[in-house]
């Protein structure tokens, strides 16, 4: 009995090209192939997993579940054998990550857009010095729907900066690490009298699970009158006195000095933000030392945020 374990590098290279461009057309000339060439190697692949991957149709083909579950493993597995040749050099070598000198080569992470303008930075300043071969490569999802996490499970990310505890769950069968707790403020016009009053300002990024039971006992809270597409336009909305909006600590890091940040007193919600891979993926060398500095440079949670009383 034939078994996914049968399958090529390429195969795998084969099935991930099809699954991301559409067409087997696009994906050969993606490989350097023909379409026909595509083709005949999908119809093995699944011949030899024993499900159909793909609907085939006059406007391309597109992944079935079962060609969406198989293109995501697919993807893990190529990345795997990248670290295996990047790991297995380092301890050629004698050293590795916790040495801080020889882990190397790509290392892909999607983030938040407040995560990647605020927390990734310094992280990566770090990671860069003690780990020069390691070349990050930082790609905003944004946080709705499967987020920064489902980045992971499809393969896409080696690792995701995540908001953990939401509505949409972590992905099972991957690890995760919370790396701090950032509260919520209301932010306004500096020196507005009664900033409560004001219309809401929010983003779909925004509330979620952690915030909803604090926000449905809030009589003061009107829906929101504006919506905007991410945080630094809310951000924008308030410094030009629009409204008032309630955000997190990595959103109003550097926020404009148009605006006051008021604390929500004891009871304010929070989220979690942690960083989220693969089991496999959690033993490599670069995802070892960019989780390393992660966790050094928040020990001691976001920074401090300018506020008012």
């Amino acid at each position: 009995m034939t078994t996914l374990a049968d399958l090529s590098p390429q195969e795998l290279r084969i099935l991930v090209a099809a699954a991301g461009s559409g067409s087997f057309s696009a994906a050969g000339a993606t490989l350097g192939t023909t379409q026909s060439a595509v083709s005949h190697a999908v119809r093995g692949i699944e011949r030899k997993v024993g499900a159909v991957l793909f609907e085939r149709g006059r406007t391309g083909a597109r992944p079935t579940a079962a060609g969406t579950t198989a293109a995501a493993h697919a993807r893990r597995v190529l990345r795997m054998l990248d670290v295996l040749v990047a790991d297995a050099r380092a301890a050629g070598r004698g050293t590795g990550a916790d040495e801080g000198t020889t882990a190397g080569g790509p290392l892909h992470i999607a983030a938040f857009r407040s995560a990647a303008l605020h927390l990734l930075p310094p992280v990566l300043e770090r990671l860069a010095a003690r780990h020069p071969g390691i070349e990050p490569r930082v790609r905003i999802v944004r946080e709705v729907g499967p987020g920064t996490a489902g980045e992971v499970a499809a393969g896409r990310a080696d690792v995701g900066i995540a908001t953990l505890g939401t509505a949409t769950p972590t992905p099972p069968g991957l690890v995760a690490g919370i790396l701090l707790e950032e509260p919520y403020a209301l932010v306004h016009p500096a020196g507005h009298p009664d900033p409560r009053a004001l219309p809401l300002v929010d983003w779909t990024e925004n509330c979620s699970s952690y915030t909803r039971e604090w926000w449905a006992i809030q009589d003061w809270i009107t829906q929101a009158t504006v919506e905007a597409n991410d945080d630094g336009a809310v951000l924008a909305m308030v410094a030009r006195g629009l409204g008032m909006a309630i955000m997190p600590a990595l959103s109003l890091t550097g926020a404009p000095l148009p605006v006051q940040i008021t604390d929500l007193g004891p009871g304010r919600p929070t989220r979690s933000v942690g960083y989220v891979t693969t089991p496999e993926l959690a033993a490599s060398a670069a995802v070892r030392a960019l989780v390393r500095e992660l966790r050094h440079t928040h020990t001691e949670g976001p920074s401090p945020l300018r506020t008012g009383s």
